[in-house]
């Protein structure tokens, strides 16, 4: 196979758009400088891709179901698009009603990064985030380091700040180990929580924390997506990791009918759920691939959503003395 390049896509909003191609003996994957959007991880056994994408890369700078990127500064939903810091109250920019959705309008999804290559199988993107933007306060220096190894995939993030602001990264890949041509309802997944986020009727989490002992989200013995939800309503939840859990364990397993299986491990202490019943049809996907309702399930390992607002949740704060890290890896295999 060729060495790892970087192609250029044409110039888009005074930027050039660029695509770094790598590559490990088992994976490749294509990452975008817009939004650091993952745009294709494919398996190379059989060159079947493991990720809904868009075929031209330049459909990413319209991309309203977030295929792909780093959602931040802030993944997840803010009520009211508002929070108080250090006695000092900022209102950011809504985009979803009154409500900030991963990091609003000029979100770090939105948004031209740089792009190096490391090596065949590793790159790295950087953004420099002013203070304001978005309304909120610190200047951000975000990093995203990409590795490939056999059949892994590691996203390293990370974001060093000039005073205390919120930070909360999520990678927003729609997955389907099947490659994307019928919906993943025949898809299994398996997540070790035993608790939820209530959210309101905004999908914003309220503050309470629920047990899912006999929820219709319980998800730790591993169920089918037709199992889960039978009447096509989707899932939209954020699962709260087991606090006791050996971090290098997978926190979730997602299983294709063929036995081919993604292993999720994190660091961090929940992930939302989304199983794209929302999600618009569009053209242009990646050929034999469909974007649409149910057709990819987003596993969203982040901070708790909206604890900016719910002093009982663990803190996203990052300050110039404790920055911000995520480690997010995702292991291919058979069974």
């Amino acid at each position: 196979m060729s060495d790892a390049q970087i192609v250029d896509h044409g110039l888009h909003q005074g930027h050039m758009l660029k695509e770094a191609r790598l590559h490990s003996a088992g994976l490749s994957v294509s990452l975008l400088n817009f939004g650091a959007v993952t745009r294709d991880l494919r398996l190379l056994y059989d060159d079947r891709p493991l990720i809904l994408g868009f075929e031209d890369p330049a459909a990413y700078l319209y991309n309203p179901g977030y295929l792909g990127v780093i959602a931040g500064r802030v993944a997840g939903r803010i009520q009211n698009a508002r929070f108080a810091l250090d006695g000092q109250s900022y209102q950011l920019d809504a985009n979803e009603g009154d409500t900030l959705l991963h990091g609003g309008a000029q979100g770090l999804s939105h948004v031209f990064w740089e792009i190096e290559l490391l090596s065949d199988a590793s790159a790295r993107l950087r953004y420099h985030s002013p203070e304001g933007e978005a309304g909120f306060p610190g200047a951000v220096d975000v990093s995203m380091t990409v590795t490939l190894e056999g059949l892994a995939i590691t996203y390293d993030m990370r974001a060093d700040v000039s005073a205390a602001t919120p930070i909360s990264l999520a990678q927003h890949n729609y997955y389907n180990l099947a490659g994307g041509a019928q919906p993943i309802r025949d898809h299994r997944l398996q997540v070790d929580a035993s608790s939820f986020l209530v959210l309101d009727d905004a999908n914003v989490p309220t503050g309470e924390i629920a047990a899912l002992d006999g929820s219709h989200h319980d998800l730790r013995l591993g169920r089918s997506f037709a199992d889960l939800d039978p009447e096509h309503r989707g899932s939209d939840v954020a699962l709260v990791f087991d606090t006791c859990r050996d971090p290098q364990l997978p926190v979730a397993t997602l299983t294709a009918p063929d036995g081919l299986q993604m292993r999720i491990v994190s660091d961090q202490p929940c992930a939302q759920i989304y199983t794209a019943a929302t999600l618009p049809e569009q053209p242009g996907a990646l050929p034999g691939q469909r974007i649409g309702p149910a057709m990819g399930v987003c596993i969203e390992p982040q901070g708790f959503p909206n604890a900016v607002n719910l002093p009982q949740f663990p803190s996203v704060i990052a300050t110039p003395d404790h920055p911000y890290r995520q480690c997010l890896r995702l292991e291919f295999g058979w069974v």
